[in-house]
């Protein structure tokens, strides 16, 4: 193991020879809230170059902690700086806290330039945290605070917003958003909840999977305001408005269903509903669920669907644990399983020649 502290591993991030930065990279995800720690300093007190780095590495850690830094990039007298903060906020955007969200919410009101304020708006829509900040925001004492607020909410058309339009009525500054916005979350909720109740209503095996196709493709459209209405009906009686409701967070692909899907795939009683679970899930890409996947691999309905999730997960590391098994699963007689077992076992290997050209470079290892 190398004797450089973690701040001087950091540091090497821009280092000009490929071993030493390739060598800092390990370290980095390799370090814990250590390495963590030392980004976030860089963060606020490295080159610019080095900010990138970190901004870069960061958004691969994925830890949460990182999110205010991150957001102070935005303020950054380095365009390329302010970039790096934004892609690596974006990157994130799912697991960042309220904490983080409350500080982009506060960006709103100093962003005076419009390709300022885009950004900020485009990354508040982006984090699931938002909601709350901003409903908070159209609470405050300046109008034009409030109604950048409600703007924002207008556009995200959030049912978590509903309490908060409901409050503002009595605001002059924002009553006609509220109530335009009002009418505009009860007509979707209306819409999904027709949809649902037809789809309850018809009978026969073949007809049902016809309807439940159609209600997908008629409420696709919709996209993000209704992911939490989406999750509401996950818990429905029936199956196949579950199942069409996994059908949909998965193609929608917003982070916030990842955990009532996880408790779909590990508890539901309906194959079905736990195929379409698993399937939403890898289409999400999120690393939360590997274990649940592993976990279903010898299941025979699902082990396809197993494997090409865990082929999809973006945070590759989680799998090295497993390598030995996906090595194994190369042969398997299934050739879906052996082809995605294959692209992971590949990426590992990838990634553990790097770390090998790491250390075959520092010479002192």
């Amino acid at each position: 193991m190398s004797k450089e502290s973690i701040e001087t591993l950091v540091a090497e991030l821009v280092h000009e020879e490929d071993w030493r930065r390739m060598r800092a990279t390990a370290a980095c995800l390799a370090g814990g809230p250590r390495a963590v720690q030392a980004l976030v300093e860089v963060l606020r007190s490295g080159t610019p170059e080095l900010k990138r780095e970190a901004a870069a590495m960061l958004a691969r850690i994925k830890d949460p902690q990182a999110g205010v830094a991150l957001v102070g990039l935005l303020e950054d007298e380095e365009e390329a700086v302010r970039k790096a903060g934004a892609t690596a906020l974006e990157q994130m955007a799912g697991v960042l806290d309220a904490e983080t969200a409350s500080a982009l919410v506060a960006l709103m009101p100093r962003a005076r330039e419009a390709d300022s304020r885009q950004l900020v708006t485009h990354l508040i829509g982006a984090v699931p945290t938002a909601v709350a900040p901003l409903c908070q925001m159209m609470r405050h004492t300046d109008p034009d605070a409030q109604v950048a607020a409600a703007t924002m909410l207008d556009h995200l058309l959030d049912p978590r917003s509903v309490d908060a339009f409901i409050d503002a009525m009595g605001q002059p500054a924002v009553r006609d958003i509220a109530v335009g916005t009002l009418k505009k979350l009860g007509a979707i909720r209306e819409r999904i909840d027709d949809s649902f109740n037809a789809l309850r209503d018809v009978e026969g095996a073949s007809e049902r999977e016809e309807a439940r196709m159609s209600t997908v493709i008629n409420l696709f459209g919709i996209g993000r305001p209704s992911v939490e209405i989406l999750i509401e009906y996950l818990e429905d009686d029936d199956w196949l408005v579950r199942e069409a409701a996994a059908d949909l967070l998965g193609k929608i692909g917003d982070v916030r269903a990842v955990d009532p899907l996880m408790k779909r795939l590990a508890m539901d009683q309906d194959t079905g509903v736990k195929e379409l679970a698993i399937k939403a899930l890898g289409l999400i890409g999120d690393a939360r669920p590997t274990q649940l996947y592993l976990e279903s691999i010898p299941i025979r309905p699902l082990r396809v669907y197993a494997m090409e999730a865990l082929a999809k997960i973006k945070d590759v590391e989680v799998l090295r644990p497993h390598k030995e098994l996906f090595d194994r699963l190369r042969t398997d007689r299934d050739g879906l399983v052996a082809y995605n077992a294959g692209l992971i076992a590949d990426k590992l290997e990838a990634m553990d020649s790097a770390h090998v050209i790491s250390r075959e470079g520092h010479g002192d290892e």
